[in-house]
């Protein structure tokens, strides 16, 4: 029988004392190291630990300021701020985009174009936990069923924003421009701080002249988030500064009135006050609404406006070019007589043409049979081109485009209407550049009389009437009378370019011998335009004014009813009033008008009756 192995129990206990002293030790170190790594943590690290907290609990969201208002010289508003409703979705907020959106399209009606563009603005999204509109101007209703079904629709959002308003529509378009979705360009060439939660910019005219003055400066808040990223207070805030508020030259009335006196024709009118240059109304007929733009037009109707033969886009009254016509004569008559070496004396016999060399070209008159002996007053007030083409003849191109210079033609003066057209001021070194070739003087005969290469804006033939009403004293045109902000502060303003020198004649005499060759064509027996005036309670200078649209061959005559309505001649007349004090001057081109005395006088005659008088001629023709 085997002998039993005795158990030595003294052995046992030196093991297991030993391998309890080993685990005892083994939990103190890891005891220490996680105390060691927690004071590391809470104590030496707690400045960092608690910066980075606060940095997911708190965020700075930037406050977009409010956009100043536009105001008439009458305090009328132009350009109003509303409340609009639109559906958003935060990105950090929702798990499948397309199953949102697919959610969304149950509830309420989105276009595959309006998806296209979120799509666009969700990809170009600027910063994090920004909400991304989806879409704009929701109706009640819309909100209300959004509103019902949010538990539904984790990250969709409707949110209230203002969004510039025009109440004046189609009336104020290309006066006063209008806002826009702000793009990725436009970002580039603005402060990204001072937009960070701006969604709209002035895309033209007024509007984006003075962005600077009417965005004002972004405000900034500190709110508590919660893990998904929802504000659940507001920590602190800094009010943004609103954008200042501008009163402008315009007058709304004259504004809708020159509008109706226009009616359905194509043309434009620009009136301007010649003692401050402020635009009185500026029309261009057809316009379109703004509103249309600011959350983004639609492609039927862009296409519909882009495709229009009326060009309703396009802004007549500071981009048309068009052949000035006899409108100029007043000028090229006062660069001959001051600067080109002739009297007001001076007169031609007109037989109705001109010819440089007995057997050359027919450079007609108007009027087929002549008008006989004339002289500058008579040449003026019926508008004998052959009295010019014999001046220009004789004094040559030089001085009609240096005079035509001197009062605003091939330039842009304006202050604040950006897209404004410097149109085409002919001389021998534009010819030399643009066309190669030399000038002759048939090209001088042209010149003197309107037609040819020149081209310009009814803007400047506005301009160049406020400058003789002024006899010579420049005044910049602008829209704007004066910027304010609530609390009073100065407003800084983009700086201006110099305006052209004051003309100053080498004989201050002849102001008065142009002026009175223009009353005599409103008050004058033989006057082109004295049907227009008839009948007004003060003196009145103007000068018709005829385009020619197409050529027509030597030995043929103008018939417009054989011509296609947009082949005809434009109508243009210029004019300022009362003479003695003049108060306003204006432009009037009626595309397709024919006669400058039949169509566009009139217009200009309503238009400074109702500035003058306070006469609203519209009312007047719609009463029996």
């Amino acid at each position: 029988m085997a002998a039993e192995r005795l158990k030595d129990h003294s052995q046992e206990s030196r093991t297991f004392t030993a391998r309890a002293v080993i685990a005892l030790l083994i939990v103190l170190i890891m005891l220490g190291v996680l105390v060691g790594r927690l004071y590391y943590l809470q104590v030496l690290q707690y400045d960092r630990y608690n910066t980075l907290s606060d940095n997911n609990r708190v965020q700075l969201q930037p406050v977009a300021p409010t956009r100043g208002l536009i105001y008439d010289r009458n305090g009328v508003l132009l350009a109003d701020n509303r409340p609009s409703y639109s559906v958003t979705i935060l990105k950090e907020e929702i798990d499948d985009l397309e199953q949102t959106l697919a959610e969304l399209r149950k509830l309420i009606p989105l276009t595959d174009k309006e998806i296209e563009r979120f799509r666009k603005r969700y990809h170009q999204r600027r910063r994090p936990f920004t909400s991304v509109p989806v879409r704009f101007r929701l109706s009640q209703q819309e909100i209300a069923t959004l509103a019902v079904n949010y538990h539904q629709l984790p990250g969709v959002r409707v949110e209230a924003e203002l969004i510039r308003y025009y109440p004046y529509g189609a009336s104020l378009v290309h006066a006063l421009g209008y806002v826009g979705r702000i793009n990725e360009r436009e970002l580039q060439r603005v402060s990204e701080q001072n937009y960070a939660d701006t969604h709209y910019i002035g895309k033209l005219g007024v509007e984006k002249f003075y962005e600077d003055v009417l965005h004002g400066q972004v405000g900034h808040q500190k709110v508590e988030t919660n893990a998904r990223g929802r504000v659940m207070r507001v920590l602190e805030r800094t009010d943004p500064v609103p954008g200042a508020d501008l009163t402008l030259h315009l007058d709304i009335r004259l504004q809708q009135i020159t509008e109706k006196l226009l009616g359905d024709r194509r043309g434009a009118v620009v009136a301007l006050d010649p003692n401050t240059g402020g635009i009185l109304t500026l029309v261009s007929a057809p316009g379109y609404d703004p509103n249309l733009f600011v959350t983004g037009i639609s492609n039927e109707d862009y296409s519909a406006l882009r495709e229009s033969d009326d060009l309703p886009l396009f802004n007549r009254a500071i981009r048309g070019r068009y052949p000035p016509g006899s409108t100029i004569k007043p000028i090229t008559a006062l660069a001959a007589i001051d600067g080109g070496g002739l009297t007001p004396d001076y007169r031609v016999f007109d037989p109705g043409f001109y010819q440089l060399s007995k057997n050359g070209r027919k450079y007609r008159d108007w009027k087929r049979w002549g008008h006989g002996w004339v002289d500058m007053k008579h040449a003026l007030a019926q508008s004998c081109d052959v009295w010019f083409y014999s001046m220009a003849h004789k004094i040559g191109g030089e001085p009609l485009w240096n005079y035509l210079g001197k009062f605003g033609f091939g330039q842009v003066t304006s202050y604040d209407l950006p897209e404004a057209s410097p149109a085409i001021l002919p001389s021998h070194e534009w010819k030399k550049r643009t066309r190669k070739q030399g000038w002759y003087t048939g090209d001088s005969l042209n010149l003197s009389i309107g037609q040819g290469f020149m081209l310009a804006t009814p803007l400047q033939l506005a301009t160049s009437m406020a400058v003789i009403a002024n006899r010579g004293r420049w005044v910049r045109p602008q829209m704007m009378k004066s910027a304010h902000r609530p609390e009073g502060a100065p407003v800084p303003l983009p700086q201006a370019k110099p305006l052209p020198e004051d003309v100053t004649l080498n004989h201050p005499e002849y102001w008065q011998e142009i002026i009175d060759g223009m009353v005599e064509v409103m008050h004058g027996e033989r006057g082109t335009a004295r049907r227009a005036a008839l009948g007004a309670g003060y003196t009145i200078a103007g000068k018709t004014g005829t385009a020619q649209v197409v050529g027509i061959k030597q030995d043929e005559e103008y018939d417009a009813e054989k011509l296609a309505e947009r082949h005809r001649d434009h109508a243009l007349f210029v004019a300022f009033a009362p003479v003695e004090a003049p108060k306003i001057a204006v432009a009037v081109i009626v595309e397709n008008g024919g006669g400058g005395s039949s169509t566009a006088a009139p217009v200009a005659r309503q238009v400074m009756d109702a500035y003058l008088l306070g006469i609203d001629p519209t009312e007047t023709e719609e009463k029996p």
